[in-house]
């Protein structure tokens, strides 16, 4: 089977760790000759060219910034990045006929490539839906409901949906949201595909982690808090800030490892704040990453409390891969909170509620037997739900029911 895979994320190898390479790995150990197409962004000075791996061709095409740029050009790079995947898909895949075109949110503006593959070559196609835009920049009041881009992008989201002939959804949640708004679509066009990965064994002595704490300057007698990822609008930082800043407990420590548009804001509270318990750093490569993350005990994960859509973050399976108990501080619709409590793998609180908040970190910290439940029903909850296999399946499964 030929796979077309259809990426705004940076991609060079499949050698990369990550939901998309894991699952195109899975393709390629079954078999499959996979395509990707991928920006090779201004900023890397570079033209469009072509890596060839062993089953699998990487065209990476040359566009604006789309990450960590200014909201002009990102924009505007947004908006004409389908051209450009078009016209090199037409230009260097011509001769390939494609039997699945595969592609994820956000952007929501590959509708006219996919149509095109589906045309040309009765392709099947199927939307891995990350992001319901342009509903989580209206929450964030980055547009305006009802305003022309608002109404732009709704056309743009409906066309995808339409040229969509299976979208699967990160949650439940995320599922009946997709239906309730999108009446016209058929259930059956719809399901539940979550976040995966095809997790490694990462695996240190207790010499090992201290040595990695002390190289960070990090407390090797704490309990170390580890928010790791993108740190922009969506995550509401406010509040994660607001729990360093509350929290007295002497045992507690707060490691904050990211990037995005937020990171500035963020390194200003900490050089006016000062926090003695806690460390800001600049994102790190995968492998001294997971390193770092390999020396904590429980992972944060945050988002704004503004939102209406079921946000369903892909740090979680990071955390989980590790075995850590999930401290989660989220709005009212999102499942994932619902979902670790139900685990028994962690503590959820509706993002803004300090007192409850800094009462679970307390508990993490005193309750030792707790803790050690959790990180054996985190590793439970991977195995249980979250591995590429499944991903896999479902897509192959729907292709084959055509």
């Amino acid at each position: 089977m030929n796979i077309l895979f259809l990426s705004m994320l940076k991609i060079t190898s499949l050698d990369q760790r990550g939901i998309y390479t894991d699952l195109l790995r899975e393709f390629v150990k079954n078999k499959d000759n996979v395509y990707i197409v991928s920006p090779s962004e201004r900023r890397e000075k570079k033209v469009t060219k072509i890596i060839k791996e062993k089953r699998v061709t990487i065209l990476r095409v040359n566009t604006l910034n789309l990450q960590k740029a200014s909201l002009i050009e990102k924009g505007i790079g947004q908006l004409i990045l389908e051209k450009q995947f078009l016209r090199e898909v037409k230009s260097n895949f011509k001769k390939v006929k494609f039997d699945l075109v595969l592609y994820s949110t956000p952007p929501i503006t590959f509708s006219n490539v996919v149509s095109y593959i589906k045309k040309r070559d009765n392709a099947y196609s199927y939307l891995l839906l990350k992001d319901i835009f342009p509903q989580n920049a209206v929450d964030l009041k980055m547009i305006k409901r009802g305003g022309i881009l608002h109404r732009f992008f709704l056309k743009k989201e409906k066309n995808l949906y339409e040229n969509s002939d299976k979208i699967g959804c990160m949650s439940p949640a995320n599922l009946n949201y997709v239906l309730k708004h999108n009446q016209w679509l058929s259930k059956d066009k719809v399901e539940i595909n979550p976040n995966t990965i095809a997790p490694i064994t990462i695996e240190y002595s207790s010499e090992e982690k201290i040595e990695v704490r002390e190289k960070y300057n990090i407390p090797c007698g704490k309990k170390v808090f580890v928010y790791g990822g993108n740190l922009g609008k969506p995550q509401g930082v406010d509040f994660l800030l607001s729990i360093i800043e509350n929290c007295k407990n002497p045992d507690a420590f707060f490691l904050i490892v990211g990037s995005g548009t937020e990171f500035i804001k963020i390194k200003q509270w900490f050089e006016t704040k000062r926090p003695r318990n806690a460390k800001l750093l600049s994102a790190l490569c995968k492998e001294d990453y997971d390193k770092l993350l390999a020396s904590c005990d429980i992972g944060m994960i945050f988002l704004h409390k503004d939102f209406t859509i079921p946000n369903f973050p892909s740090r979680l399976l990071s955390y989980l891969e590790m075995g850590f108990p999930i401290f989660a501080a989220t709005d009212l619709a999102t499942d994932l909170g619902e979902i670790v409590e139900k685990e028994k793998c962690g503590f959820w609180v509706e993002s803004g509620n300090l007192n409850k908040a800094l009462k679970k970190i307390n508990e993490f910290i005193h309750d030792d037997r707790l803790l050690e439940e959790m990180k054996e029903k985190s590793k439970a909850l991977l195995e249980k739900e979250y591995m590429v296999e499944k991903t896999y399946k479902l897509i192959s499964n729907a292709i084959n029911y055509v």
